[in-house]
């Protein structure tokens, strides 16, 4: 399979900067996300790993082989675009085949028919090989062009947004098929997306972009749990995660907004650490807990029932909190509650800088 290292690459498209110093790994057999939002850089960073873009500065190594000169055809990397880009005058068979009779392949066809089985079979595809693409649903176009970069067997996959198309219960069903597949082919997938559920569910590891710069790069779980800016906090998890402003006076954190006051203490992430007069709490929706016990009071004005849990929005002085509880739990609007914090999962950040305070 393949590594891929981009050492401090920069792309201008006319004076816009679409690529900002940018310097990244992806391992070999890994399945990295690339995660930003729109005109973050995602795509052109793929299309510079295929040879597509050429950098201002910077180097791209595959296999520590430096692509310097080297054409993308000789890159040996499937590209899977958001489009499908299907021929809809061939059958899917003749699709998946298409690469593989071009003048740089040259295959047998024996040797096609025995590729093509194998991988539709992965797919799960091949009752659809004598069919037309116009024939097939989002979910099976979509195959077809996982399939046609798959029977390659490259040593590298790039995907832009493929799954962007598709419904929401295509979309889930097709998240289990790459991570299946991918298990199943120990390739290198590096991933682009804007959607924070499909990389937290897909990735060994994110990547998150920003404004042509690499903000974080980590495990799923350490994105969400330990944002390193207030960006990565805010773009990822859904419902949006909660800012408090805050003030430290005397060892105790008063939020401001909402008359409370805690002591620094209760807080083990702010241990030893230079604090700045102003900082920004933040809470996940889960990190809030409604208790009679609870030190801050607030009354529900909006109650949103998702099924499997419930999210509840809570004004509190003219501020709104959104608060995440089991789906069995039953408050109505108007209601008056009590609330507390999970003080070692809150997040900390200056509001300056935007940086965490934790690190």
């Amino acid at each position: 399979m393949a590594d891929v290292r981009l050492e401090n690459i920069v792309k201008y498209f006319g004076r816009l900067c679409a690529l900002r110093e940018m310097s990244l790994q992806v391992r070999d057999g890994e399945f990295l996300i690339l995660l930003g939002p729109t005109g973050a850089g995602k795509t052109t960073t793929l299309r510079i790993v295929s040879g597509l873009e050429i950098p201002d500065r910077g180097e791209i190594y595959i296999n520590k082989q430096s692509m310097k000169g080297v054409q993308p055809r000789d890159r040996n990397c499937a590209f899977v675009f958001q489009t499908y880009v299907l021929y809809p005058h061939m059958s899917v068979y003749d699709n998946i085949a298409f690469p593989l009779r071009s003048k740089v392949w040259k295959m047998d066809e024996n040797d096609i028919a025995q590729r093509i089985d194998r991988i539709t079979s992965i797919l799960k595809i091949t009752h659809l090989l004598k069919r037309k693409p116009a024939t097939l649903s989002g979910g099976e176009q979509q195959r077809v062009a996982l399939g046609r970069a798959m029977v390659r067997e490259p040593q590298l996959f790039l995907m832009d947004e493929p799954l962007s198309n598709l419904d929401a219960k295509l979309r889930e069903g097709m998240r289990v098929e790459l991570k299946s597949i991918h298990k199943k082919l120990g390739a290198t997938f590096f991933f682009v997306t804007h959607d924070h559920v499909e990389a937290m569910t897909l990735g060994d590891r994110i990547a998150v972009l920003n404004q042509g710069s690499i903000i974080q790069v980590g495990a799923p779980e350490e994105i969400y749990s330990y944002p390193s800016s207030l960006f990565v906090a805010k773009f990822v998890g859904n419902p949006e995660i909660n800012l408090i402003k805050c003030e430290v006076d005397n060892n105790s954190l008063q939020l401001k907004n909402i008359g409370v006051s805690f002591p620094i203490t209760l807080f083990p992430q702010l241990k030893n650490k230079n604090l700045p007069q102003q900082i920004l709490l933040g809470l996940r929706p889960e990190e809030i807990i409604l208790t009679p016990r609870g030190s801050m009071k607030g009354e529900i004005y909006l109650v949103e029932d998702l099924g499997v849990d419930k999210i509840i929005r809570v004004k509190m002085n003219g501020m709104v909190l959104r608060i995440r509880i089991a789906c069995e739990e039953y408050f109505h609007v108007g209601e008056t509650v009590m609330l507390d914090v999970d003080t070692t999962k809150a997040k900390f950040f200056d509001p300056i800088t935007e940086k965490s305070l934790e690190r």
